[in-house]
Order: structure tokens, then C-alpha cells, then sequence
């Protein structure tokens, strides 16, 4: 409230001087194999993979005989039970604080008898099920908003005064969130409306995003760091909406004083999201369809850097989650 009467205060100044995604569930949240077909599994950054069951749903309500189960890892060597990896009596798959390296296939060859009853005679059967997992995190959000003052004139210092003004408020207003107004900008333009002649206009743009030096250090040992940055700059995005409102409300419901020459326009706020991913991570909607809003981990053959949004071409990359190009 203090910073919005900041502003008010100044505009009448100058008009006297001027969230684990999987593709496959059951009914408690394991996920199946699919026969001949790869199931993709997205596991959020150092969290715990979701079960893989070394079966498809439909044998899974059947029984089987002497099963036994041999899981492969993404470096074509057996699997085995660690404190990273878990693998239940029944072939169940748990991978514990998943990493960028640990994203790749997760083949499991399922054995089992079946019997004839009456000559007891057996036969082996065999089935193979794959499993790709991704390491994936939210990407970092970032605001871009624009908004629209009433303005003297196109020339004059005033129009700079109210442009830094607004920002050090704005700034002031979000400061204790660790976030920050970036990438500035204003421009005059004059605007024909309906029935009225030429209007001087500030057209204003801004970014608000966080801090990220101090993030990525407070981010080294944090398993929800970017739930938390998110989360400080969904709220810097609320107050500064809440703190134009307010604007729009002083300046159009109190009848008792008129309108400085200076004072934002209603209904011209706006603002869209802007997303960015970390190093070693990029969108890609076509080839993670049912994570296409996650940032996920770069394959082999691809990079990013920080802030990137997509992964690059680099044919020297053998391994998940580079961050540079050899």
C-alpha cells in the first residue's frame, strides 16, 4: 500500500509541475511395460522414479510360474540393488534421487514357466519390456509486462521521471521476494482514440524474474529450488497486477479529485509468461509430448546453456544433460 501511494503521490507531482509425469498408469501408480512398444517416463530432478513394473497390465492379472527378472541400465550393464537403485522380489524398478546421468533405457526380460498339468511338461517363456526415463524439471518463469500511461507531452523530462520512479517502486514492491524488474524500456507514441484527437501515450514494458546468482547458489543442495523461485515470482506477479489495480482504482473511483495529466490506463495491463530451462536441459514438444511444458534433460547429440529454451546439435556429446559443446 505504501509503494502504491508512492506512486500516486508522484503522479501528482508532476502534473503540477507538468509439478512426476508418467505415459503409463495403473491403478496404484505403477507403470507397465507395453510389449513391443517403449514407454516413456518423466522423473522430476532429484526426486524418486515411480515403480516399473517388469510386465504389462494385461499379465499382470494373470499368474505366473517361477518368474524371474533381469533389469538392464542405461550403460548395457545388469542391474543390481544399491542405495540408488531398488529392485523388489516381484521385478519392480525404483530409482532413487534421479539425476541427468541416470536418464536413458531401462530394458527388463521378464522369464517365466508355463505348465501342463497333466505331464507336467514346461516351457519357458520370455518377454521384453523398455522403459526410457528422462530427467525433467520445471522450468525457471519468468513475466513480461507491459502497461500504458497518459502522458503530457513526448518531449521533457517527465516522462523519463515517472519511468525510473515506476521501476525503483516496482522494484521496492518485490524485493523481498528476491525477484527484480529487468529489460526496462518506454517509448511515446501519439494515439488517435474515437472521437478525440491525437493523445500522448507511454507505451512501458518490463520483465520480473529472480535474482539468479544468489538462486543457483542457494540452489546447490536444494531438491526444490525451482518450486521455490517459481513460487516467489507467481507472487511478484500477483502484486504487481494487484499493485495496477490499485492505480486504476484511485485514479477512475475517487470522484473527488481529478485525474492528473499523468496516471496509468485501465485495462492496459498485460503480461505474459516467459519460460527458460537450465543448463543441460530444453524444451522439445514433438519428442516429449506428455512432458511438453517440462524442461528436459538434453540426449546425447544435443546441449544447452543456461537459459536456453531448446537443446542443440553437437555430435560429440555421448552422454544425458550437457552443457557445452566440446
Amino acid at each position: 500500500m505504501r509503494a502504491w501511494l508512492l506512486v500516486s503521490a508522484v503522479l501528482w507531482y508532476l502534473t503540477r509541475v507538468g509439478w512426476q509425469r508418467f505415459s503409463e498408469f495403473s491403478e496404484k501408480g505403477f507403470v507397465y511395460g507395453t510389449p513391443k512398444s517403449t514407454v516413456k517416463i518423466y522423473v522430476e530432478l532429484h526426486h524418486n522414479s515411480p515403480f516399473l513394473v517388469c510386465m504389462d497390465l494385461s499379465l499382470a492379472k494373470k499368474e505366473t510360474v517361477d518368474p524371474t527378472y533381469l533389469w538392464i541400465g542405461p550403460n548395457e550393464k545388469p542391474l543390481t540393488g544399491s542405495y540408488q537403485i531398488n529392485i523388489t522380489q516381484t521385478g519392480k524398478l525404483m530409482v532413487k534421487d534421479f539425476l541427468e546421468s541416470l536418464s536413458g533405457l531401462y530394458t527388463c526380460t521378464l522369464s517365466y514357466k508355463i505348465i501342463k498339468s497333466q505331464t507336467q511338461e514346461e516351457k519357458i517363456i520370455t518377454q521384453t519390456y523398455d522403459f526410457m526415463m528422462f530427467a525433467y524439471q520445471e522450468p525457471d518463469y519468468s513475466y513480461q509486462m507491459a502497461v500504458r500511461f497518459t502522458a503530457k507531452s513526448c518531449v521533457g523530462r517527465y516522462n523519463e521521471l515517472l519511468f525510473r520512479v515506476l521501476k525503483k517502486t516496482l522494484d521496492n514492491l518485490i524485493s523481498d521476494l528476491s525477484c527484480h524488474v529487468t529489460e526496462p524500456s518506454y517509448k511515446c507514441h501519439f494515439v488517435k482514440l474515437p472521437k478525440h484527437g491525437l493523445v500522448p501515450e507511454l507505451f512501458i514494458a518490463f520483465q520480473v524474474s529472480t535474482f539468479a546468482p544468489q538462486w543457483k547458489s542457494a540452489c546447490n543442495d536444494a531438491v526444490d529450488c525451482e518450486d521455490n523461485t517459481n513460487y516467489n515470482v507467481l507472487q511478484a506477479r500477483d502484486r504487481i497486477e494487484e499493485f495496477f489495480r490499485s492505480q486504476a482504482y484511485v485514479f477512475y473511483h475517487n470522484t473527488n479529485k481529478t485525474l492528473p495529466a499523468m496516471h496509468f490506463m485501465d485495462h492496459s495491463f498485460q503480461m505474459a509468461r516467459m519460460d527458460s530451462c537450465r543448463a543441460g536441459f530444453g524444451k522439445n514438444e514433438g519428442l516429449h509430448s506428455n512432458c511438453a511444458t517440462c524442461c528436459v534433460v538434453c540426449g546425447p547429440g544435443t546441449f544447452s546453456r543456461d537459459a536456453d529454451v531448446t537443446c542443440e546439435t553437437c555430435s560429440s556429446i555421448l552422454n544425458y544433460g550437457a552443457k557445452v559443446c566440446p
